[in-house]
């Protein structure tokens, strides 16, 4: 079983620890008239917005940490990875098609849609299935309970949009959780091949 290199470690782990800094970060340039419960991170992302180029910025990082993640998971099925790459690429096409500072946006909407449903979806696309031991992170019953809880996240979005609720932290939480489980499918992959290396040494001694 070939190990995930180190920089998916590096390309996995930025996506949470830039997700959430920025996001505080922009928050509190935004000043107290922003509510955010109640307003969605697209407010902070819109056009002329106070922080527009650092939700801006982290966009396109993050967007990129997600297609170098999907080209670092040699172990996921090809299926999973071209679906967490598509989703990397929704976060860069949403730079191209920012919120208006009011009303709404059809265009980015569906984008946003599209990554989210992407970066849910891709779970359990990637497992791996045969008799053989497979990472944690990639077991078919683990996946598809990553995958259940970020579309279950994301239907209590719309539900919050919907009833005028807290969609700024039901956004927060569905955003999270699908820019955390890259890193953890990665850090479950580096574990599988540590612990089988272990396993595989002392075997040897004996052949000696």
């Amino acid at each position: 079983m070939r190990s995930a290199p180190w920089w998916a470690l590096v390309s996995s782990g930025c996506a949470p620890v830039l997700l959430v800094g920025s996001w505080m970060i922009a928050q509190v340039r935004q000043g107290p008239a922003y509510d955010p419960a109640a307003e969605t991170l697209s407010v902070l992302a819109s056009y002329g917005a106070t922080s527009y180029w650092l939700m801006t910025g982290t966009l396109l990082v993050l967007g990129t940490c997600y297609v170098a993640t999907a080209h670092a998971l040699r172990q996921a099925a090809l299926p999973g990875r071209v679906t967490l790459a598509g989703g990397g690429l929704s976060a860069l096409a949403l730079t191209l098609v920012p919120a208006p500072s009011s009303g709404g946006a059809l265009e980015h909407g569906a984008v946003a849609t599209v990554g989210v449903v992407l970066l849910a979806a891709w779970p359990p696309l990637a497992a791996v299935r045969g008799g053989r031991p497979v990472p944690w992170g990639l077991r078919l019953d683990v996946s598809l309970a990553a995958s259940a809880l970020m579309f279950a996240s994301a239907l209590w979005f719309v539900a919050e949009l919907q009833s005028a609720g807290a969609p700024g932290v039901a956004e927060r939480v569905v955003t999270f959780l699908q820019a955390l489980w890259p890193f953890l499918v990665v850090l479950s992959c580096r574990r599988a091949v540590r612990r089988q290396a272990r396993g595989a040494a002392p075997a040897d001694d004996r052949k000696r």
